[in-house]
């Protein structure tokens, strides 16, 4: 198997390089010069490939040198340009770094050589890009349609294109999931993971002696993504580990609650975000016996499914086990003068009530005590057969 691939330098296209070469593909991969501020990135790059070699693993990589051409656009991301901006990886400003029509000239580039190869060695060619979901609304040149419309012209553009497919194995996971794919397939390259991701960068804005700022959208999301996976960062930054996934904590927090004030009613706000509590029989789904599943309102992740629901009279939905995938985590709860056990969405935090064990017991004997207001009941659908 053959492919042909963008190398930034960073976590992305490194993990989708381990993948390839897990996978068993030959690969050549192309890095691209085009006056980036972070052009560590392309030393990083080269030590990955350096690392690569000297264990067994032969990889062709080249640089191609794009800065004159590319000089002429304005972004945040180019030397020249303006300061690169701070904050959540989604918010308005990170705009500013987006590159006009950058991949759409990688991916001629490596279009181009991917052909030349395929006709080279008489074989068919994949494009791999390590383009994702999280890419998706800041970058319009990441998202699956813009890809589906490139490959489409490129494909009636060029003689040959029965030789190459695109590849896009993470277009719709995020950074976490390449992480956890990356786990994976280094160890069946029995390669060290530390050494391969200490050997890239993240950083828009790394200092003069190459270390992450840890500051920037690009910073941010990688972070959480290491800390969501159970690990630091191996990377080098300018503060400690401690520091850096402190203060991205923190900006997620800050940007996950401005959109929640914007997603939820003041109640529901109130009871998920500040931990309050309904009153007993107020809720819409206390005494709910339609079929479907219940949904964190905050996340839509799903928490319970009606066949879980009882009718315990408490006044609040009731529970007697949780969804296989819920993962519902559960924290000691010393407020209003008693002991009890609280249960959080495991995916974004938000407060769902409380479980107790006073639930049947052919089930386990517990009871989650749910407010109605951190639910979203989405109702199965019944096929109406036709006379």
């Amino acid at each position: 198997m053959r492919a042909v691939m963008a190398l930034s330098g960073g976590m992305d296209s490194t993990g989708l390089l381990m993948r390839l070469l897990a996978d068993g593909f030959k690969v050549s991969c192309i890095s691209f010069e085009y006056g980036q501020k972070h052009i560590v990135e392309l030393q990083r790059a080269q030590a990955n490939i350096a690392y690569l070699n000297a264990n067994g693993y032969s990889v062709e990589h080249k640089i191609a040198d794009l800065s004159s051409a590319m000089s002429l656009f304005h972004s945040a991301l180019i030397t020249g340009g303006e300061d690169i901006p701070e904050g959540h990886y989604e918010e308005e400003q990170m705009k500013a770094t987006v590159v006009p029509n950058r991949n759409a000239i990688f991916s001629s580039i490596l279009y181009g050589y991917a052909l030349t190869v395929a006709l080279r060695e008489d074989t068919k060619v994949d494009i791999a890009l390590g383009v994702h979901s999280g890419d998706h609304e800041i970058y319009p040149d990441c998202r699956p349609e813009f890809y589906s419309a490139l490959e489409h012209a490129f494909a009636i553009g060029n003689w040959d294109s029965d030789r190459i497919s695109l590849n896009l194995p993470y277009i719709s996971g995020d950074k976490e999931s390449i992480l956890r794919d990356a786990e994976d397939a280094i160890e069946n390259l029995g390669l060290d993971f530390d050494t391969v991701f200490a050997n890239t960068n993240t950083s828009y804005n790394p200092d003069e002696w190459g270390r992450s700022s840890g500051t920037s959208g690009a910073d941010v999301e990688r972070i959480l993504a290491f800390h969501a996976v159970g690990r630091a960062d191996p990377v080098e930054y300018s503060t400690s580990w401690e520091e850096v996934l402190l203060a991205a904590l923190e900006v997620e927090a800050m940007h996950k609650n401005a959109q929640y004030l914007k997603q939820l009613s003041t109640e529901q706000y109130r009871i998920t975000r500040e931990n309050g509590t309904e009153a007993a029989f107020s809720g819409k789904y206390w005494d709910e016996e339609r079929e479907g599943d219940y949904m964190c309102i905050c996340c839509g992740h799903l928490l319970f499914t009606s066949q879980m629901k009882f009718n315990s009279n408490c006044g609040w939905p009731s529970f007697h086990s949780e969804d296989k995938n819920a993962e519902i985590r559960r924290n000691i709860d010393n407020s209003a003068g008693m002991v009890r056990t609280e249960v959080r969405c495991d995916k974004c935090n938000a407060h769902l009530g409380h479980v107790f064990d006073d639930g049947p017991e052919r089930f386990g004997g517990e009871r989650y005590c749910i407010n109605s207001a951190a639910l979203n009941l989405v109702l199965v659908r019944k096929e109406v057969k036709e006379e």
